[in-house]
C-alpha cells in the first residue's frame, strides 16, 4: 500500500460516514424509532439514488456492453432441494461458540478461545464450537411443518443455475455466454458489522459465464481483470484503493477450484469487495443430480455435449455502496481553520447530478432558477436550492457530492448565461442556457476527478 493511500484513507472513519450518511440521507438506522434492528438499514433519499446509479452502471457494463450476456431476475423463494444440491444445507456453515454467562455468541474463527469473553470478560466460559448453518428458514402455506419449510436465498446465484437451460432454450445464445442478476440475498450472520459492509439482508451483483471446460483459464483471466478494470475505469475508484487476494487451499468454497477476492482498503482495512470464481461444472452438476434434468450443453458446431464450467464475477451491490461512500469522502482544508467536506462521486453515481440556485429569491431570480432546474430534470437529477446564501449552498452541494452548480443571477436575465461551478476544484465559467445541457453531459463522460 502507498504512502498516498494512507494519507488518503487517514481522515476516513467508520464513524464519520455513518454521520454523513444519517445528516444527508444516504442511510439510516432500521426500525431506528424502535431501537434499531441490528443487521439491518435503510436507503434514504440519497442513498437509493446512489444504489441505483451504481446497480445501473454494473447493469450497462455486464450486459449492454456485452453481445453474450443476458439478464434474469429469479425469484428470492426456491424449491428447497435446490439448496441441498448447492451444497448449502450441507456446507453454508460459521463456527459458532457462546458465553455460558452473558450468553454472548461469537464466530469461533474471529476470537481467542482460550481467552476471556470478548463481551463480559468472563474466563473459561466460552463453550466448544458448533456449526451454525446462516440460511433463514421459514415456512409457506397455512400450516407451519417440515413439509413446508422453506428457505430465503442466501444467494442469487442458484436462480441462474436452474435457469440455465430455460434460457439456453428461449434465447439466441451460445456458450460461452453469461446471465447477469442483481437481487436480495439473506444471511443470519452470528455477528453484523461495519455499517451496511456485513448485513443479514444485502443485495448481490452476480454474473455467471458459462464456459467449454477447456477455456476455462482463458475465461478465469478474462474476467479477473476486467473485473478489477471496471472498478478504476467506470467506477472512478482509485487503483490504490484496489488489490487482488488469492484464496488458498484452506479458503477455497466447496464449488471452487480457483478464486480471487478484488478487495478495497475500506475504513476497517482490506476487505473483500468483489469475487471472481471457476466453479467448474460443480452447480449444474449437482442439480442434474438432485432433479434428474440433465443439464449438458450441445455444442452444434463441434458436435460436442459438455457440462459447462462456470466463471463467477459476484460483487456485493450495498458492499459497493460503502465502498464508494468511502473512495469520495474527502476533508480539505482550505486555510484559516476552514475545512470543506466533499464527496468526489463519479458524476455518473452522485445521487444529483446538477444543482440549481438564485443568487437571491427576489427580481424574478427565483421564478428563473425553477424554470432552468424544471428544463433539466429529463437529463439530470436535479435539485432546486431556494434560498440565496450561495455559500451555504455549495457546501451543502458538495457534501452530498453533487459535481455541478449552476447559479442564476442578474447577469442571467440580460445574456441568457449562468454561473456553473465545479464541485472537485471549485472553479467556475459562464456558460449558455442553450448549451448547458449538452455542456454537462460531455463534461460527464470526459470527467477526470479533481477537474
Amino acid at each position: 500500500m502507498s504512502e498516498k493511500s494512507d494519507a488518503v484513507k487517514a481522515n476516513v472513519t467508520l464513524e464519520k460516514l455513518v454521520s454523513l450518511s444519517r445528516r444527508r440521507g444516504f442511510v439510516f438506522q432500521s426500525s431506528e424509532i424502535y431501537g434499531g434492528q441490528s443487521g439491518a438499514w435503510d436507503y434514504g433519499p440519497l442513498g437509493v439514488e446512489l444504489k441505483k446509479n451504481i446497480q445501473q452502471v454494473w447493469w450497462k457494463e455486464m450486459t449492454q456492453m456485452h453481445d453474450n450476456i443476458v439478464g434474469l431476475d429469479a425469484a428470492i423463494l426456491m424449491h428447497p432441494k435446490v439448496w441441498s444440491a448447492s451444497g448449502h444445507v450441507e456446507n453454508f456453515t460459521d463456527p459458532l461458540v457462546e458465553c455460558k454467562k452473558c450468553k454472548g455468541r461469537f464466530r469461533a474463527d474471529h476470537i481467542d478461545l482460550k481467552g476471556p469473553c470478548p463481551t463480559c470478560g468472563s474466563r473459561d466460559t466460552l463453550g466448544e464450537p458448533r456449526k451454525f448453518n446462516l440460511m433463514f428458514t421459514t415456512h409457506i402455506g397455512p400450516v407451519e411443518e417440515t413439509s413446508s419449510l422453506i428457505y430465503l436465498r442466501p444467494e442469487t446465484a442458484q436462480g441462474i443455475f436452474v435457469n440455465f437451460k430455460n434460457v439456453v432454450a428461449s434465447s439466441r445464445v451460445k456458450v460461452p455466454f453469461g446471465i447477469a442478476q442483481v437481487g436480495k440475498a439473506f444471511r443470519n450472520e452470528i455477528v453484523t458489522k461495519a455499517f451496511i459492509f456485513r448485513t443479514a439482508e444485502f443485495e448481490q451483483m452476480e454474473m455467471q459465464f458459462f464456459i467449454n471446460p477447456k477455456e476455462e483459464p482463458k475465461w478465469f483471466e478474462y474476467w479477473k481483470q476486467s473485473r478489477i478494470d471496471y472498478y478504476s475505469n467506470k467506477l472512478g475508484i482509485a487503483p490504490e484503493h484496489l488489490r487482488f487476494h488469492q484464496h488458498g487451499k484452506d479458503e477455497l468454497a466447496h464449488y471452487a477450484i480457483n478464486a480471487f477476492d478484488i478487495e478495497f482498503l475500506f475504513p476497517m482495512g482490506w476487505q473483500e469487495l468483489e469475487g471472481i470464481h471457476s466453479r467448474s461444472d460443480y452447480d449444474l452438476r449437482r442439480h442434474q443430480e438432485f432433479s434428474g434434468d440433465k443439464q449438458e450443453y450441445l455444442d452444434q458446431e463441434a458436435q460436442e455435449r459438455f457440462i459447462p464450467y462456470v466463471i463467477e464475477t459476484s460483487a456485493g451491490l450495498t458492499r459497493s455502496v460503502l465502498m464508494v461512500l468511502t473512495d469520495a469522502y474527502e476533508e480539505e482544508t482550505l486555510g484559516e481553520g476552514d475545512v470543506r467536506t466533499v464527496m468526489h462521486f463519479h458524476p455518473n453515481l452522485a445521487p444529483v447530478k446538477v444543482a440549481v440556485m438564485p443568487v437571491v429569491k427576489k427580481d424574478g431570480l427565483l421564478e428563473l432558477a425553477q424554470e432552468l432546474e424544471k428544463s433539466l430534470r429529463d437529463d439530470f437529477t436535479t435539485m432546486l436550492e431556494p434560498t440565496g446564501n450561495i455559500g451555504k449552498n455549495y457546501r451543502r452541494q458538495d457534501e452530498i457530492g453533487t459535481p455541478y452548480c449552476v447559479t442564476v443571477d442578474y447577469q442571467t436575465k440580460d445574456d441568457q448565461t449562468v454561473t456553473i461551478r465545479y464541485r472537485d476544484s471549485m472553479k467556475q465559467e459562464r456558460i449558455k442556457i442553450s448549451e448547458l445541457s449538452n455542456f454537462i453531459r460531455n463534461n460527464i463522460r470526459n470527467y477526470r476527478r479533481g477537474q
